[in-house]
């Protein structure tokens, strides 16, 4: 199938990117800078800014694709911008959306999509969107009839990650175990999650890719270990043989001190995040993710040292400030009742 994707330079777009070549689709990419998209001389390329929309769907209606895949659908703006754009003229379209786009806290576990209600309330504006953009899609479901399949991930890793950790120190992580540094957790830990890494979510999307019974639907597409969000310091700290040294603060905390940096924590990643693939598996009965954490982070630490680590000093003296304090506060609890 002729295969469009939008936004194909992101961490997980070239994994699609890839993956989808080995299924022997024929695979277009359209963004911004594609000169540094891929080497891969049997994908098209073209350039342009999806954000820029008039321009954006006047050269689109021009072009013919089977499926487009939208990774770049922030808000509801966004959406309308891609159905006019292909309107009438494709078989699929596959949006990005989120889990964050669910109510918390939810009503089931492992989350399921059907049991799940959109995002109303929250002032996490990401959250709010994502799910501005499914309630659009669905009008736009039910009126046309158009054959739009949506896909939810959760927090996803990869080469080319910016946003590992609870700061989303990303190589820092690493820095500061090896130095001995304090890493901030959340809560106590022990909020169940599943880390799911772009190779795996990338399946996903290609295995959805010209399924008519995917479409009018949302999937999950998560790895579906059950993992607890220290962990993820934790199994850092095996692979770099240096136990970590993690201090335990409250996400309101956290939120406060930084809320454009903590607000996926306090809105979202307080409350469990396992979810269920079982609708996945009804379009393709063998899809489980098969990259395990361990596993997943040798990749990310080897991406980290091959790209020219670097250590983001305001989130690490960010991370230093909420230490000492936490320090602080703790010296000045002990023994307060004897």
């Amino acid at each position: 199938m002729k295969v469009l994707v939008i936004g194909g330079k992101g961490m997980i777009s070239r994994q699609i990117v890839n993956q989808l070549l080995i299924a022997n689709h024929e695979v277009t990419i359209f963004d911004k800078d594609t000169a540094s998209t891929t080497s891969r001389t049997e994908v098209r390329q073209i350039s342009g800014d999806k954000f820029r929309r008039h321009e954006f769907e006047s050269s689109m209606r021009k072009e013919k694709f089977d499926v487009v895949i939208d990774m770049l659908c922030f808000n509801k703006e966004d959406a309308i911008s891609v159905i006019n754009a292909f309107r009438d003229n494709i078989e699929q379209l596959i949006i990005t959306s989120s889990v964050a786009a669910y109510n918390r806290p939810t009503n089931s576990m492992p989350i399921r999509e059907e049991s799940e209600e959109l995002n109303k309330q929250s002032l996490w504006a990401y959250g709010i969107q994502k799910a501005d953009v499914e309630r659009y899609l669905a009008e736009v479901t039910k009126n046309e009839n158009y054959p739009i399949t949506i896909v939810r991930p959760s927090i996803t890793y990869g080469v080319g990650a910016v946003n590992v950790g609870v700061l989303r120190q990303n190589y820092g992580i690493v820095d500061r175990i090896r130095k001995g540094k304090p890493l901030v957790m959340f809560g106590d830990g022990k909020t169940p999650w599943s880390f799911t890494f772009a190779p795996d979510l990338a399946k996903g999307f290609v295995s959805l890719v010209g399924q008519k019974k995917a479409y009018g639907e949302a999937f999950h597409v998560s790895n579906e270990d059950k993992r607890v969000w220290e962990d993820l310091y934790l199994e850092f700290g095996k692979i770099l043989g240096i136990e970590p040294n993690i201090v335990y603060i409250p996400s309101s905390i956290l939120y406060k001190a930084a809320p454009s940096l903590c607000d996926h924590i306090y809105f979202e990643k307080c409350y469990a995040g396992l979810y269920d693939n079982s609708k996945m598996r009804t379009i393709n009965p063998g899809y489980r993710a098969s990259i395990a954490l361990n596993e997943g982070l040798q990749m990310l630490l080897e991406y980290f040292e091959r790209d020219n680590p670097v250590v983001e000093p305001r989130k690490d003296k960010l991370e230093d400030d909420l230490a000492s304090l936490y320090s602080i506060w703790s010296e000045k609890a002990h023994n307060l009742y004897i």
